[in-house]
């Protein structure tokens, strides 16, 4: 395995393809594994596709990269490309129950499904993030901790903004807004947080009959909220949440673009 990050230079490469040439010890093929591939410089890249252009039987590069329009065309003519898809949540999920088992972690289900949510596709950025969680509070993950790391917002602001917007109620509104700006949020987040919520009630408002999902508590207090909006309502406030997401950095400051997002909403509510 080659960091291509660290190891960009020619010799480097060099040094690959001269051991490359030599059939393996022991099993079939000699396996090398390039990271950040379009790290490496362009001499380097010209000493790769020489070996690339006629690879001895017994060798398999493996290059990885996360920006593949960077790679010299010449390079990737000469690949098979395989796009690889984020993890789905339920199964990063269930991987770090596994692990939180494993090792006698104590968890609440919650906690690691906002850990899961937060990796965004990415087991290794979930492990990560449960090792901070587990450094932050003692060795145990539970929701309100991992929540305050992540700084996203937890079921019962959802609930106190949702339902003030459904009472149209902008003092409760605002309420729940200095008390979500006590906690120090990352307002990115809390934005992602509440489109994810709606998003949800607009599903489960279209399909009653929708399978329960990872969590059905939650469900059913979202399908309760979503009984006193209408449909076109939640598609609004969906599109209201994501483009204040995408503004937020043209703000006087985060929270007054988080506030006057909710404002947004009891607006054209």
């Amino acid at each position: 395995e080659l960091d291509a990050a660290s190891n960009t230079g020619i010799d480097n490469m060099r040094e690959i393809l001269d051991n490359a040439r030599y059939a393996p010890t022991a099993g079939r093929y000699k396996v090398y594994l390039i990271d950040e591939v379009h790290m490496l410089s362009k001499a380097a890249f010209n000493a790769l596709l020489k070996t690339l252009e006629e690879p001895p039987p017994h060798v398999k590069f493996l290059l990885a990269t996360t920006d593949p329009q960077k790679l010299p065309v010449t390079v990737l003519s000469r690949c098979l490309q395989f796009h690889l898809r984020r993890l789905p949540l339920p199964l990063i999920y269930d991987r770090l129950a596994q692990i939180s088992t494993a090792e006698k972690v104590e968890f609440e289900p919650a906690a690691l499904r906002a850990i899961a949510r937060g990796a965004e596709g990415s087991m290794r950025d979930a492990l990560s993030l449960l090792d901070q969680v587990l450094a932050f509070g003692g060795g145990r993950a539970m929701e309100a901790e991992v929540r305050t790391l992540l700084g996203t917002l937890d079921r019962k602001h959802v609930q106190g903004i949702l339902t003030a917007l459904a009472g149209k109620d902008g003092a409760a509104l605002m309420q729940q807004a200095a008390h979500l700006d006590e906690r120090a949020p990352d307002y990115h987040q809390a934005l992602g947080e509440l489109s994810g919520a709606i998003q949800r009630m607009a599903l489960l408002q279209a399909l009653p009959d929708l399978p329960p999902g990872d969590d059905e508590d939650e469900d059913k207090l979202l399908a309760g909220l979503a009984a006193k909006f209408t449909a076109e309502d939640l598609q609004l406030l969906y599109q209201i949440a994501i483009n204040s997401r995408r503004d937020l950095d043209y703000a006087p400051d985060a929270r007054a673009g988080f506030e006057m997002a909710l404002l947004r909403m009891l607006a054209f509510r």
